[in-house]
């Protein structure tokens, strides 16, 4: 039996251990509520451009008779977004058990029983991490917490574009004959056009999992929105070339010669959504990327694990900023992506997503490679 001491010193270690879980459960669902919240909070812009385009005088009125036309337009983009997001969400594995409930303190009130998903768990110093790879459970050791997307829903089915064109009307003409699908969202509800809603082992629309968050935390789901521009379509080559081949190039550069057998390692911190860990993976590197950022670890796992064919999905990342527009065209215009099939471009065995501080996740010994 253990002396008194060391049973206290092992008491007041779960009971720390339990205290990190429980504020990484709060962050998460903050996280996840942003996601849930980005509808609404896009509409109340609409709603705003609404109130003050009815304030205006007949003839200024006049001068805009295409804006109620454009907040049509606006509404049908938001919902196009908002079926990717709940897509998205509803095929996130989270790395801990989001059934708790936890309140202001921090402190868990009740517990169900854990999912079914693929999740390891390892002891660590650092309160957060998750690490996904491409057709695997689990990888390395690096974090107390280490999970893989499971197995989910993946939209096969074509998202209706709104092809949007013409002049500065903000005219859009709905849709392509090939398209199979369009989006509709209302508030927190998202279905296809067969009035369906996407199911899942997780129900993330129960209202038990929605919070209230600030509006800077929905802003950084549009962010992460023109992100996926940057980094997974090919509107966003340019910038990629500008970016990541100088690194590619001087990779290359400084291991001329790679061996199949035991290819070199490359670690990248502040992956993003894991276009360069990527690209760095079919150079012949065992790449690793590093995101501390969960805005950015749902997004990335989502299009390196469920996306099954290039251009799958569309989005409008430019809706919510009315600047550097020359007219509502540029504004309301599509963007499909991603402009490859992760799983068919050719990546090194051995690539990985892994979550958690930089610092803190590996300054474990076990991430110190030859």
């Amino acid at each position: 039996m253990k002396p008194r001491q060391e049973q206290e010193e092992d008491e007041e270690r779960l009971r720390q251990r339990k205290l990190e879980e429980s504020l990484e459960i709060k962050s998460l669902r903050r996280i996840v509520s942003a996601y849930l919240n980005y509808a609404e909070a896009a509409e109340e812009d609409v709603k705003r451009y609404e109130r003050s385009f009815r304030k205006l005088p007949p003839s200024h009125k006049a001068l805009l008779s295409h804006y109620p036309l454009k907040f049509q337009s606006l509404r049908r983009c938001i919902s196009i977004n908002s079926y990717f997001i709940f897509n998205m969400l509803q095929a996130f594995e989270p790395p801990l058990d989001m059934s708790q409930d936890i309140d202001d303190s921090g402190e868990l009130h009740f517990e169900w029983p854990p999912n079914d998903g693929n999740v390891c768990s390892h002891e660590s110093t650092t309160a957060r991490g998750s690490c996904s790879k491409l057709d695997e459970a689990c990888c390395g050791e690096s974090s107390n917490v280490m999970s893989k997307l499971a197995e989910g829903l993946t939209a096969n089915e074509e998202v209706q574009i709104e092809g949007c064109h013409g002049s500065d009307t903000g005219s859009c003409l709905a849709g392509e004959e090939n398209n199979k699908m369009t989006a509709e969202c209302c508030g927190n509800h998202v279905s296809d056009s067969n009035g369906n809603v996407p199911s899942s082992p997780r129900d993330w629309l129960d209202p038990s999992f929605q919070l209230h968050v600030p509006l800077v935390d929905v802003d950084k789901v549009r962010c992460i929105l023109r992100n996926i521009v940057r980094d997974w379509a090919a509107e966003g080559q340019k910038e990629r070339d500008q970016c990541y081949k100088p690194i590619l190039e001087e990779l290359n550069s400084l291991f001329p010669s790679r061996c199949n057998k035991s290819p070199p390692t490359c670690l990248v911190p502040g992956a993003g959504l894991g276009r360069l860990a990527l690209e760095i993976s079919c150079l012949g590197f065992v790449s690793q990327g590093n995101e501390f950022s969960y805005y950015m670890m749902i997004c990335s796992s989502f299009i390196l694990n469920q996306t099954q064919n290039a251009g799958e999905w569309t989005i409008y990342p430019w809706i919510h900023s009315n600047c550097n527009s020359l007219s509502d065209s540029d504004q309301l215009r599509p963007v499909s992506f991603p402009d490859i099939h992760p799983a068919s471009a050719g990546i090194t065995e051995g690539f990985s997503m892994c979550g958690g501080d930089f610092v803190e996740v590996y300054s474990d010994p076990s991430q110190v490679e030859d």
